[in-house]
């Protein structure tokens, strides 16, 4: 574990209590990180899908793993109080299955996020998804002090797009952009604090906020 002297995010952890195995995100996990890198070698999503801007994905499995651990490890390098992005660990029952991630731009001043996650092939299909982005939303609004946050999806993505409206995603607008050279559409998507707090939602329990906090004002 990073020691939280040395980055005010390391001693953030968020989890969401479930019978069916606790989902945990959590910073400062460079074992966790390693093992992250195994998940994203053995596949995040199917042949011939391609749910990311930039295609990460599309290279043989030890690429796959050697680009993980350095977007991982160049979230922590590039922080700083105001533009920053934080790339959180996922366990489910104690097994590294993903990552989700929050990023800001400007945040004292804009108050607002942007999530963005993906799960090992092998540990999708157990609602996951929606419990991780639960916790960070949580994280966002009632921990860090957020507003708003963000999201996108190609409308070729169900499942994604489906998380963000059952968590009470708004869709905000689209976006053409191209993905392997070839125009494609992107729904935007957007949550605000008040109707995040409205909405009934799981509970999430948070630690190490405090030295985050300390380090944003």
């Amino acid at each position: 574990m990073i020691p939280v002297e040395l980055h005010p995010f390391a001693a953030l952890r968020a989890v969401v209590a479930h019978p069916d195995g606790d989902v945990e995100l959590r910073a400062g996990d460079l074992d966790g990180v390693l093992e992250l890198a195994r998940v994203a070698a053995r596949g995040v999503h199917g042949p011939g899908e391609h749910p990311f801007s930039t295609p990460w994905t599309d290279c043989d499995p030890a690429e796959r793993a050697r680009r993980t651990f350095r977007w991982q490890l160049g979230g922590w390098s590039s922080w700083t109080p105001q533009d920053w992005r934080l790339d959180l660990v996922v366990r489910r029952g104690g097994t590294v299955v993903g990552t989700q991630s929050l990023e800001a731009r400007h945040f004292r001043e804009l108050r607002e996020v942007v999530t963005g996650s993906w799960l090992g092939l092998e540990h999708q299909g157990r609602g996951t998804g929606g419990l991780m982005r639960a916790a960070a939303l949580h994280l966002a609004f009632a921990g860090l002090g957020a507003t708003s946050a963000r999201s996108d999806a190609f409308v070729d993505n169900p499942r994604s797009l489906g998380v963000s409206r059952r968590l009470g995603y708004v869709d905000d607008g689209v976006s053409r952009v191209l993905r392997d050279g070839v125009p494609a559409v992107q729904q935007r998507l957007r949550l605000d604090a008040a109707g995040w707090t409205a909405r009934e939602r799981p509970a999430v329990h948070l630690e190490g906020v405090e030295p985050v906090l300390a380090a944003l004002t």
